[in-house]
């Protein structure tokens, strides 16, 4: 297992000031035949904060960071409904092309024929992957492409005339969808999840009225259970006047398989970062795709990019769209990477991710469970799709160790933790997803390691409680870490508050 390094690294602002090496400053002579004429009230007063360093103690700091630092290159990160897949190198080298990254939104468009047929193209196929007639790629991550969702449905039943304010959406899903209703103008109305671990339709049933605008789901929901009665779903929210709204988060178990659009679904979003194998988290930028069928098509984020002839031009026209949600036209870089990755894959190849990543689920749960110390919650029998939840609840009850100890202990093991405590509905849940990427013996030494750390629970649980030792910051003390006076969320802060000691 990977074991991280452990330096006592200052910044460099502070490394720097201790060194007397520095780069070369051409001399001010130079620059004499040049004039320029600078506003006096925008000439600095004093000379700029550049730490005086020679390359060699620049590329060592980095170095010595990035060896502390856990990252999918290095090994498994098996994030729940986080879709934290590898991300191929030859996409790198394409997103890195100076022909990419050297383009600027304000160049006439005769001059980015190129990348507005990347555009165009990709989102051709995304509409067709998900079911759906458009796409517009403005939201910049995931969070807001359910609220320009949640937005096209407001304004969708204003246009009508119809006082909808409440949005349905189910016990088991992300987070962010009741707080993208909210910050939309809904009331969020909660549908719990049924003992078989799909939406109950006699609570559906009963929550759905005159005020019902529509329901935030995805399917496989986030137990990683496929939602069998999605049509009878739809038929009761359409019955209703509501709309369908999918969250595109799980899309990698039924990618080429199973549609959304022919699941019901008005309105898709996806995520880039997720799906389609862009960096997540710190390598973004994020890309959240949101697409619509029939006259929802006409309430999607404006620009839509247009084809006449072989020319292609923004379409600004805006009769009934909710507007922009970005500056200029959304993360481009995402979407060039998302159009390599489907054109290396093809139809087959998108299949395939989703049945490898099902077969990946599917056979860490045979494993896990080989050993009698983690539970499956909701209908145990049947099959999880890109995803599952175990609960370590009887190990937390048996042996006083937490799925927050576990998750410390998997550090300790050089190995990143699952998403914990999500879905809510799951006590002390563990939500893993391994993807396609990973092979099989990392998801067996993955499930043989956490039933290692289940056993140490019952021998010596004091022993779990203290880790992670092995990494190079160990365990915090969750309250003080959580505390105003011991947070750090950035230098200038830092420099503020704690460069004072009377402070």
């Amino acid at each position: 297992m990977w074991r991280q390094a452990r330096w006592d690294e200052d910044l460099l602002l502070e490394r720097g000031k201790r060194s007397s090496a520095g780069p070369l400053i051409p001399f001010e002579d130079q620059f004499n035949e040049i004039e320029i004429k600078i506003p006096e009230n925008l000439l600095r007063k004093d000379e700029p904060s550049i730490p005086t360093l020679s390359e060699i103690e620049v590329v060592r700091h980095y170095t010595r960071l990035s060896q502390m630092s856990y990252g999918v290159d290095l090994g498994p990160v098996p994030l729940g409904s986080c879709t934290m897949k590898y991300n191929p190198k030859m996409l790198d080298l394409i997103a890195m092309d100076p022909r990419i990254v050297e383009l600027h939104p304000l160049q006439d468009i005769d001059t980015v024929q190129g990348i507005l047929e990347i555009i165009y193209l990709t989102e051709r196929w995304l509409a067709e992957i998900t079911g759906m007639d458009r796409c517009s790629f403005q939201p910049p991550a995931g969070a807001a492409g359910e609220f320009a969702g949640a937005l096209m449905i407001r304004k969708y039943h204003l246009d009508r005339g119809e006082e909808r304010d409440e949005m349905l959406i189910p016990d088991s899903a992300h987070g962010s969808n009741p707080a993208s209703a909210a910050m939309a103008g809904f009331k969020v109305v909660r549908i719990p999840t049924g003992p078989d671990g799909e939406v109950s339709i006699e609570a559906l049933k009963a929550s759905v009225g005159s005020r019902t605008a529509g329901i935030m789901l995805t399917n496989p929901n986030t137990l990683g259970i496929f939602e069998s009665r999605i049509l009878e779903i739809s038929d009761i929210v359409h019955g209703a006047g509501g709309l369908l709204y999918y969250d595109g988060a799980n899309l990698n178990g039924i990618m080429g398989i199973a549609r959304p659009g022919d699941m019901g679904f008005d309105i898709v979003h996806l995520n880039l970062h997720k799906t389609f194998a862009t960096p997540h988290g710190g390598g973004g930028p994020g890309g959240g795709v949101v697409c619509a069928r029939g006259e929802l098509v006409d309430y999607l984020p404006r620009p839509l990019v247009e084809r006449k002839g072989n020319k292609y031009y923004w379409d600004y026209e805006c009769k009934k769209c909710i507007g922009t949600v970005r500056a200029f036209y959304g993360n481009i870089v995402p979407v060039v990477r998302t159009f390599a990755y489907i054109a290396m894959l093809g139809p087959q190849g998108l299949r395939e991710v989703s049945e490898v990543s099902v077969l990946n689920t599917n056979y860490f749960i045979k494993k896990i469970l080989e050993k009698p110390y983690y539970e499956l919650p909701y209908a145990p029998e049947k099959p999880r799709k890109h995803e599952v939840v175990i609960s370590a609840s009887k190990i937390a009850k048996e042996t006083g160790v937490t799925t927050e100890d576990i998750a410390k202990a998997l550090l300790n093991e050089g190995l990143h933790a699952p998403t914990i405590y999500f879905p809510l509905i799951v006590s002390e849940a563990l939500m893993v997803e391994f993807t396609e990427t990973e092979p099989r013996e990392v998801i067996e030494t993955y499930a043989e390691i956490l039933n290692k750390i289940a056993e140490k629970a019952y021998r010596n649980p004091e022993e779990v409680k203290k880790t992670p030792s092995n990494t190079s910051v160990s365990r915090l003390d969750m309250v003080r870490a959580n505390h105003p006076k011991t947070l750090a969320p950035s230098y200038k802060l830092y420099r503020l508050v704690y460069s004072d000691p009377g402070k």
